[in-house]
């Protein structure tokens, strides 16, 4: 389905926003102080090897060390190029392959995320517009996502492209580059191979835990990995950066310089879609859909939850015919939330539960059928015998809300709150047990208004009953600048 690419710009942030059928369906934001590390090429250095894990530390200068597991250690004969006897080869034990005080040139997989490092990979590759280049390797191979019949004759392509000066280093060819001519590919190899020269000669240059190819930014990879046949219009509101890509464009992708636009128009560009009003909507928990039913979506480390509801929707003839329609449009507006909210890892869907077994199957089609237009793979098991779906979406960066949020001061992310009551009752344990380990003259209370409230108005009985008892006076003091579940109490 076609669909427009609009790009709003500042030295601090870039959003880029794909729209189709007047919808928001993807957003991907970059900030300059927190720009990804995928794909990045690094001079690590092992700090610690533990044997019991199968997997190493590594220092490549962040502020936390980086994960490398034992199947990420190139070997040179890599599982996913190799034939099924090498796939069924003995591991090599890590602790026999890297040691502590080792340097090593490593590439960032996976970003850090919450309390975890990077992850690494000694497989280094590098992405072109059409190729993806393996410098340690001689396969090559063709996307998995190109139809089966066509992909001998572009590998036999492919092959005569790439050894055609005999020089050393694999390629896979991407889904964007089944039509390219001999020519585009051959320009691809080439910038790719210099790339892979530069990071040679930096690595031989720089010192350990250096950074020794950066991969491109947000912007030069809408025009590398975003546009398509479908897409109709790039449109930018910077005239600098439009000028920049213009230039990016016509040296790697000139098909798509003739769709990039600077936007000139006085409202602000994602004011044309309404794109700021769906980011915020994208971090709510509940999604309304267009027949009254709604989604909630539930986002923990461990998984995210989607719960189907049908709400006001009563437009079929029958409650089964309900049920069935709401599944329906669930399945694509749970696709188009997963792609807008970058969710990733195990995912669980609980449909409204039917009866009628080709009601199941129809939902579960049109739910792989969305599926199949997301970029991210993605992998969808069968109804399990409680009625869910089961899938995994690849995770290589932080969901949106990640990105932009960070957990509430007063809950630390649980979603709820004590309530005043709880608060009151917990200082009054407090008290009675500070009151067993010093003599003060007084107790005073620092808490917020609604608890000072609650102890003086409908706990004042315990309250001076508490102060009966231990025989010291309690005092209370409200403070408008702390939460409802926090107090402090000072011996006066």
């Amino acid at each position: 389905m076609q669909h427009d690419i609009l790009i709003n710009w500042s030295p601090q942030e870039t959003r880029v926003a794909l729209v189709q059928n007047a919808a928001l369906q993807e957003i991907h934001i970059e900030r300059s102080l927190e720009r990804g590390l995928v794909g990045n090429i690094y001079s690590g250095r092992v700090v610690r090897v533990l044997p019991g894990m199968q997997s190493a530390f590594i220092d490549i200068g962040m502020e936390r060390s980086a994960f490398l597991h034992v199947a990420d250690v190139f070997t040179g004969v890599h599982a996913k190029h190799s034939d099924a006897d090498a796939q069924h080869a003995p591991v090599v034990p890590i602790e026999k392959q890297v040691f502590e005080g080792q340097s090593l040139m490593v590439q960032v997989i996976k970003d850090p995320i919450g309390s975890k490092g990077a992850r690494l990979s000694t497989q280094i590759s590098i992405a072109g517009r059409l190729l993806v280049f393996l410098p340690q390797d001689n396969h090559v191979g063709v996307s998995q996502k190109i139809p089966l019949e066509e992909r001998e004759a572009l590998r036999r392509r492919l092959v005569n492209l790439a050894h055609r000066d005999e020089e050393k280093g694999g390629f896979i060819l991407r889904t964007n580059g089944e039509d390219a001519s001999d020519a585009q590919l051959q320009e691809d190899i080439d910038y790719l191979r210099k790339t892979w020269a530069k990071v040679k000669v930096a690595s031989q240059q720089l010192a350990p835990k250096s950074l020794l190819h950066q991969d491109l930014n947000l912007l030069q990879r809408v025009l590398r990995d975003m546009v398509d046949e479908f897409t109709q219009t790039i449109r930018i509101d910077s005239h600098e950066q439009f000028e920049m890509l213009q230039k990016f464009g016509l040296e790697f992708m000139p098909s798509a310089v003739a769709k990039l636009a600077h936007y000139k128009g006085e409202r602000p560009i994602f004011d044309l879609f309404n794109v700021d009003e769906e980011i915020k909507q994208a971090l709510g928990r509940k999604v309304m859909l267009k027949s009254g039913g709604y989604l909630i979506i539930d986002q923990t480390e461990a998984m995210t939850t989607v719960d189907v509801n049908t709400g006001g929707f009563v437009g079929a003839r029958n409650f089964e015919d309900t049920i069935y329609k709401t599944n329906l449009e669930a399945a694509g507006a749970i696709d188009r939330q997963l792609r807008l909210r970058n969710l990733g890892g195990v995912i669980v869907t609980d449909f409204i539960d039917m009866q009628t077994l080709d009601h199941r199957d129809s939902v579960l089609a049109e739910f792989s059928k969305h599926l199949k237009r997301d970029k991210v793979k993605t992998t969808v098991s069968p109804f399990s015998a409680l009625g869910l779906v089961e899938m995994t979406r690849k995770r290589t960066r932080e969901s949106l809300a990640q990105l932009l949020c960070e957990p509430c001061a007063q809950c630390q992310g649980r979603g709820i709150v004590n309530t005043a009551r709880t608060t009151a009752y917990n200082i009054l344990r407090e008290i009675l047990r500070e009151a067993r380990q010093f003599s003060p003259r007084e107790f005073r209370v620092l808490a917020a208004p609604g608890v000072i409230d609650l102890l003086q108005e409908e706990e004042s009985l315990h309250l001076a009953g508490l102060s009966e008892f231990i025989g010291k006076p309690i005092s209370l003091q409200a403070e408008f600048g702390i939460g409802d579940e926090q107090f402090n109490i000072v011996l006066l």
